[in-house]
């Protein structure tokens, strides 16, 4: 037993020991609804770690987490999530009472893919017909027979009761200060199509903020912030991570991307197999594209440093130097992805199936992904400065290496 605890605190070391190494360590939140209490999970497989981000960047359901984890003290944060989950996987006040009933009842049959499917699709119906307490709560009058403009004829749901929620569980006063972890959430243009981050660094970050990131349409309205009405921004680009790559000047980054859309699936049988694998591959894209870009981009940085050794001078012409100092620092990037795998009894409504049951299910997932990530602690080592960048995944790793956590 006394060596079993020796050989887990040795590996939390390790663990530590390789993270500062790196000045920046930016926890990347995707958007994904109901999902997002995946990335929660992660989030506390970290802390168990003692790996703690220094930068959060979220989009929609992604942004909120980011906030929530940003806006409180460490200490406070898991206990932030949790009351923020609570809450909005409860339905709408009209339906509170018989969903609690249902739960009960379902509680009482054996736990198996029927039962956590009809759970799936009780809560994916209630949250169309009545909304999720504090979240967003359905419009009276449909915004088909609404022509009068504005957020009734244009959204089926009103987000008043998010904003509420924002106002109890995040501190904006904290996020905003100088010496807070830095947050960055993006959202996107309505009448321009043009994406756009707002970045504690540069703008006071406000529960709009936050909540333009989230307005996914139709079902939500738009968000207007400072005259400019915006939307999600997963309508653009699901993930923030080129933007925490690309950023100037560049640190040595960790960069843990949680992705609750997986690129990799199986072929649809179904109708409603192959709209949960359209979502996949749609929200999942801008990922894949982020990372193949950073390799890409190191492996230009490397071999422009080689060319420039087997210059007479073995130095960028005068002239050109400008141009070409953002290529040729030695800073290197380590993504480690958390990627959710959905469970054989989800349907394409998994976004907004908000139930105590998908809720628990998807937070014990991202921890059990994080667990089995950090019984790695390789994955957190500086990469190779002559190569410029690793990218780890345990699921993919999971054919070379069994560890399990202990």
């Amino acid at each position: 037993m006394a060596g079993t605890s020796t050989k887990h605190q040795d590996r939390l070391d390790r663990i530590q020991a390789c993270a500062a190494e790196y000045p920046t360590i930016a926890l990347v939140l995707q958007g994904g609804g109901a999902l997002g209490a995946y990335q929660c999970g992660v989030y506390e497989g970290l802390t168990e770690a003692g790996v703690l981000p220094n930068w959060l960047a979220g989009i929609s359901i992604g942004a909120i987490n980011a906030a929530i984890i940003a806006g409180n003290p460490p200490e406070e944060r898991l206990a932030q999530l949790k009351s923020f989950w609570d809450q909005i996987s409860h339905p709408g006040d009209a339906l509170s009472m018989p969903a609690t009933y249902m739960r009960s009842m379902l509680s009482a049959f054996p736990q198996t893919d029927l039962t956590h499917s009809w759970a799936a699709a009780l809560s994916a119906g209630a949250a169309m017909l009545n909304g999720q307490s504090g979240f967003f709560e359905s419009r009276p009058v449909s915004p088909f027979f609404n022509l009068g403009g504005g957020d009734a004829a244009t959204s089926f749901y009103d987000t008043a009761p998010l904003k509420q929620t924002l106002e109890r569980c995040v501190d904006f006063d904290r996020i905003n200060h100088k010496d807070s972890c830095r947050l960055t959430v993006g959202a996107a243009e309505v009448t321009t199509g043009n994406f756009r981050y707002f970045d504690s660094r540069e703008t006071k970050i406000r529960p709009e903020h936050i909540m333009a990131s989230g307005a996914l349409p139709p079902a939500f309205p738009a968000v207007e912030i400072d005259g400019v009405a915006y939307w999600d921004g997963g309508l653009i680009s699901n993930t923030p991570l080129e933007y925490v790559l690309d950023l100037w000047p560049r640190e040595d980054t960790l960069a843990l991307q949680v992705d609750l859309w997986s690129a990799r699936g199986p072929m649809p049988n179904s109708m409603l197999e192959v709209l949960e694998r359209q979502k996949d591959i749609q929200y999942s894209s801008r990922t894949r594209h982020g990372t193949d870009m950073v390799a890409r981009t190191q492996r230009l940085r490397t071999a422009l440093g080689e060319l420039i050794k087997r210059l007479p001078d073995k130095k960028v012409p005068d002239e050109l130097e400008a141009a070409l100092a953002p290529w040729l620092d030695d800073r290197v990037f380590n993504i480690v992805h958390f990627i959710y795998q959905a469970k054989s009894h989800e349907e394409n409504f998994k976004d907004y199936a908000f139930g105590k049951f998908a809720m628990r299910e998807h937070w014990e997932s991202g921890l059990r992904d994080t667990r089995m990530t950090m019984a790695h602690p390789e994955f957190l080592k500086l990469p190779d400065r002559a190569k410029g960048y690793a990218v780890h995944d345990v699921h993919r790793n999971a054919e070379k290496s069994q560890v399990k956590p202990e």
